[in-house]
């Protein structure tokens, strides 16, 4: 009979969870919703181009995807396939979005990395692909759209170590392109698979399969196809990098796989080649050392919160990623940050907007946790004696802008909207001291972030207001018996204001000013991140 250690470590081998990352309309929510089609998550996908299509992306669940159709928050997707538990981790591809897709590349084992074939290697694609190789996670690359005319396979090959520095090693290898594209050849186990579209790829893509020279796909294909698709087979075998699975593991070859998201060409096999290749769940860097999955005793990070992913209830999830051990609704657990236990209260699990009541959980998995308040991106839950998890990326906002109401009766719904909205992350709340609640000011990274912002200000607490832009573009925590407030708060080339610990900052025009200061005043200590630690990642 299995022991309770016995049972963790085989639902532990059981997960796969990962992140899919891209440059934007590489086609990422595409793939994200294939992937689901396949694992018989959903019966019809959505997708975020199809103009004729009356259903949206399910990883698009926010009013504003829907209505924009792009992905402006990370979501969480899980789902059964094959006998593994998949967490797949949707995050956005717009560039003033990338806090948040840091972070959740934090909660995965590995990445899936998008390439469009016609544009290649792009600049966001880079800047996430660093993250993940800082990280040392295996990454897959799927090159997407091949049902239209892009660069040759061989020169994508090229790019990713030209540009990325990394190996790749073709898994399959597609047949034409274009209007062109018949299918994959399977370099593995030998087989050949051709495609037929159905409905604008709503559902699965039927499939021929068999061996190069079988009747049926000499029939299809031609000789004269097959003899180049033999040659160029023959060059990847003399030319390219051997399959090396160690290597994949480091993060330092990947797999390459070719298909068509939108038309589901290829999406199936790379599924299943790639729950064959990718690891499970890894060790999580912490304050006493690497913690193992299969530790017996629970501990997990947050690395994401939501407010009102059910309009009807105005509530706000936290996102758990369960670093070891067994979760249980319900079970208490340590807050490390608050220095007490707390009881982790109706856990769910997500499909998107979608959510289900979860009685169990394990190490690799996410679960969304109901937050009064308690929770703060970065925060550690665990078991016995406490520890923290580490690595969490720490940004500075570049954008401000002064929060205006354009209704003072709704002040009360500004202040929790506020509230709730920035301990999502991706905007940070500062005041000015003296002033109380009174005309808040905002930071962001990006600008869309101020867009979002206002629009959800005004559809989830019924709040309108203004975002008048200042002209400021750095933000420096302060430390020292130097500082004066008076000094720096001048209103043209810098500001004073509180972050949400009442902690000092000074926001500078630009870098000039910042280093001017620096130059003229003593006894003062300038920081980009907060200097209290932990506690104050993310938000």
């Amino acid at each position: 009979m299995d022991t309770p250690l016995d049972r963790l470590r085989q639902e532990v081998r059981r997960r796969r969870t990962f992140a899919i990352i891209s440059h934007p309309d590489a086609g990422k929510t595409t793939l994200t919703e294939k992937l689901l089609l396949y694992g018989g998550a959903i019966h019809l996908a959505g997708s975020v181009k199809s103009r004729k299509a009356t259903r949206h992306a399910t990883s698009d669940w926010m009013e504003l995807e829907k209505q924009r159709g792009i992905s402006i928050t990370s979501s969480v997707l899980q789902f059964d396939y094959g006998g593994r538990k998949l967490n797949i981790l949707d995050t956005p591809g717009h560039q003033d979005f990338s806090e948040d897709t840091y972070r959740t590349l934090l909660a995965a084992d590995s990445a899936v990395m998008l390439i469009d074939a016609a544009k290649g290697v792009e600049a966001q694609t880079k800047k996430l692909f660093k993250v993940c190789r800082a990280r040392g996670i295996p990454i897959f690359t799927f090159v997407n759209k091949l049902d239209r005319f892009g660069k040759p396979p061989i020169e994508l090959m090229d790019e990713l170590e030209s540009v990325l520095g990394i190996r790749s090693c073709p898994v399959n290898w597609p047949i034409g392109m274009g209007t062109d594209f018949k299918g994959v050849f399977d370099r593995q186990r030998k087989v050949l698979h051709l495609f037929e579209a159905v409905k604008h790829g709503a559902e699965e893509a039927s499939a021929i399969s068999g061996e190069l020279d079988s009747p049926a796909i000499v029939e299809v294909l031609g000789e004269q196809r097959i003899a180049r698709l033999r040659d160029e087979l023959e060059l990847l075998d003399v030319a390219g990098d051997p399959f090396d699975l160690s290597r994949i593991e480091k993060g330092e070859l990947t797999p390459m796989f070719f298909g068509s998201a939108m038309n589901n060409f290829g999406v199936r096999p790379f599924l299943e080649a790639f729950l064959e290749l990718a690891p499970g769940p890894l060790p999580r860097e912490s304050t006493i050392g690497p913690v193992d999955p299969d530790r017996p005793t629970f501990s997990g990070f947050v690395f994401k919160i939501q407010a009102n992913m059910d309009p009807a209830h105005r509530d706000r999830i936290a996102f758990l990623r369960i670093c070891s051990g067994r979760f249980a609704g319900g079970m208490d657990a340590r807050h490390v940050r608050l220095e007490r236990s707390i009881r982790l209260a109706k856990p769910q699990q997500f499909m998107a907007q979608q959510r289900t009541a979860v009685d169990e959980a394990f190490a690799g998995d996410v679960v969304g946790l109901f937050d009064p308040g308690q929770f703060r991106i970065g925060d550690t839950l665990c078991e016995g004696p406490p520890f923290e998890f580490t690595g969490f990326p720490r940004f500075s906002p570049e954008l401000f802008a002064r929060v205006e109401i354009k209704d003072a009766l709704k002040r009360k719904q500004l202040k929790k909207g506020l509230e709730q909205l920035t301990e999502e992350g991706a905007i940070q709340l500062f005041k000015r001291p003296g002033l109380g609640d009174v005309e808040p000011v905002v930071g962001a990274v990006g600008g869309l972030q101020f867009e979002v912002l206002s629009y959800r200000l005004e559809n989830e607490y019924g709040c309108r207001v203004n975002l008048a832009r200042l002209p400021f573009a750095v933000a420096r925590w302060v430390e020292g018996s130097g500082f004066n407030r008076n000094a720096f708060d001048d209103g043209d080339t810098s500001m004073v204001v509180l972050d949400r610990d009442d902690l000092p900052l000074v926001l500078f025009r630009n870098e000039w000013a910042l280093n001017y200061a620096a130059q003229r005043v003593k006894d003062v200590v300038f920081r980009d991140t907060p200097p209290k630690g932990p506690s104050n990642s993310g938000a």
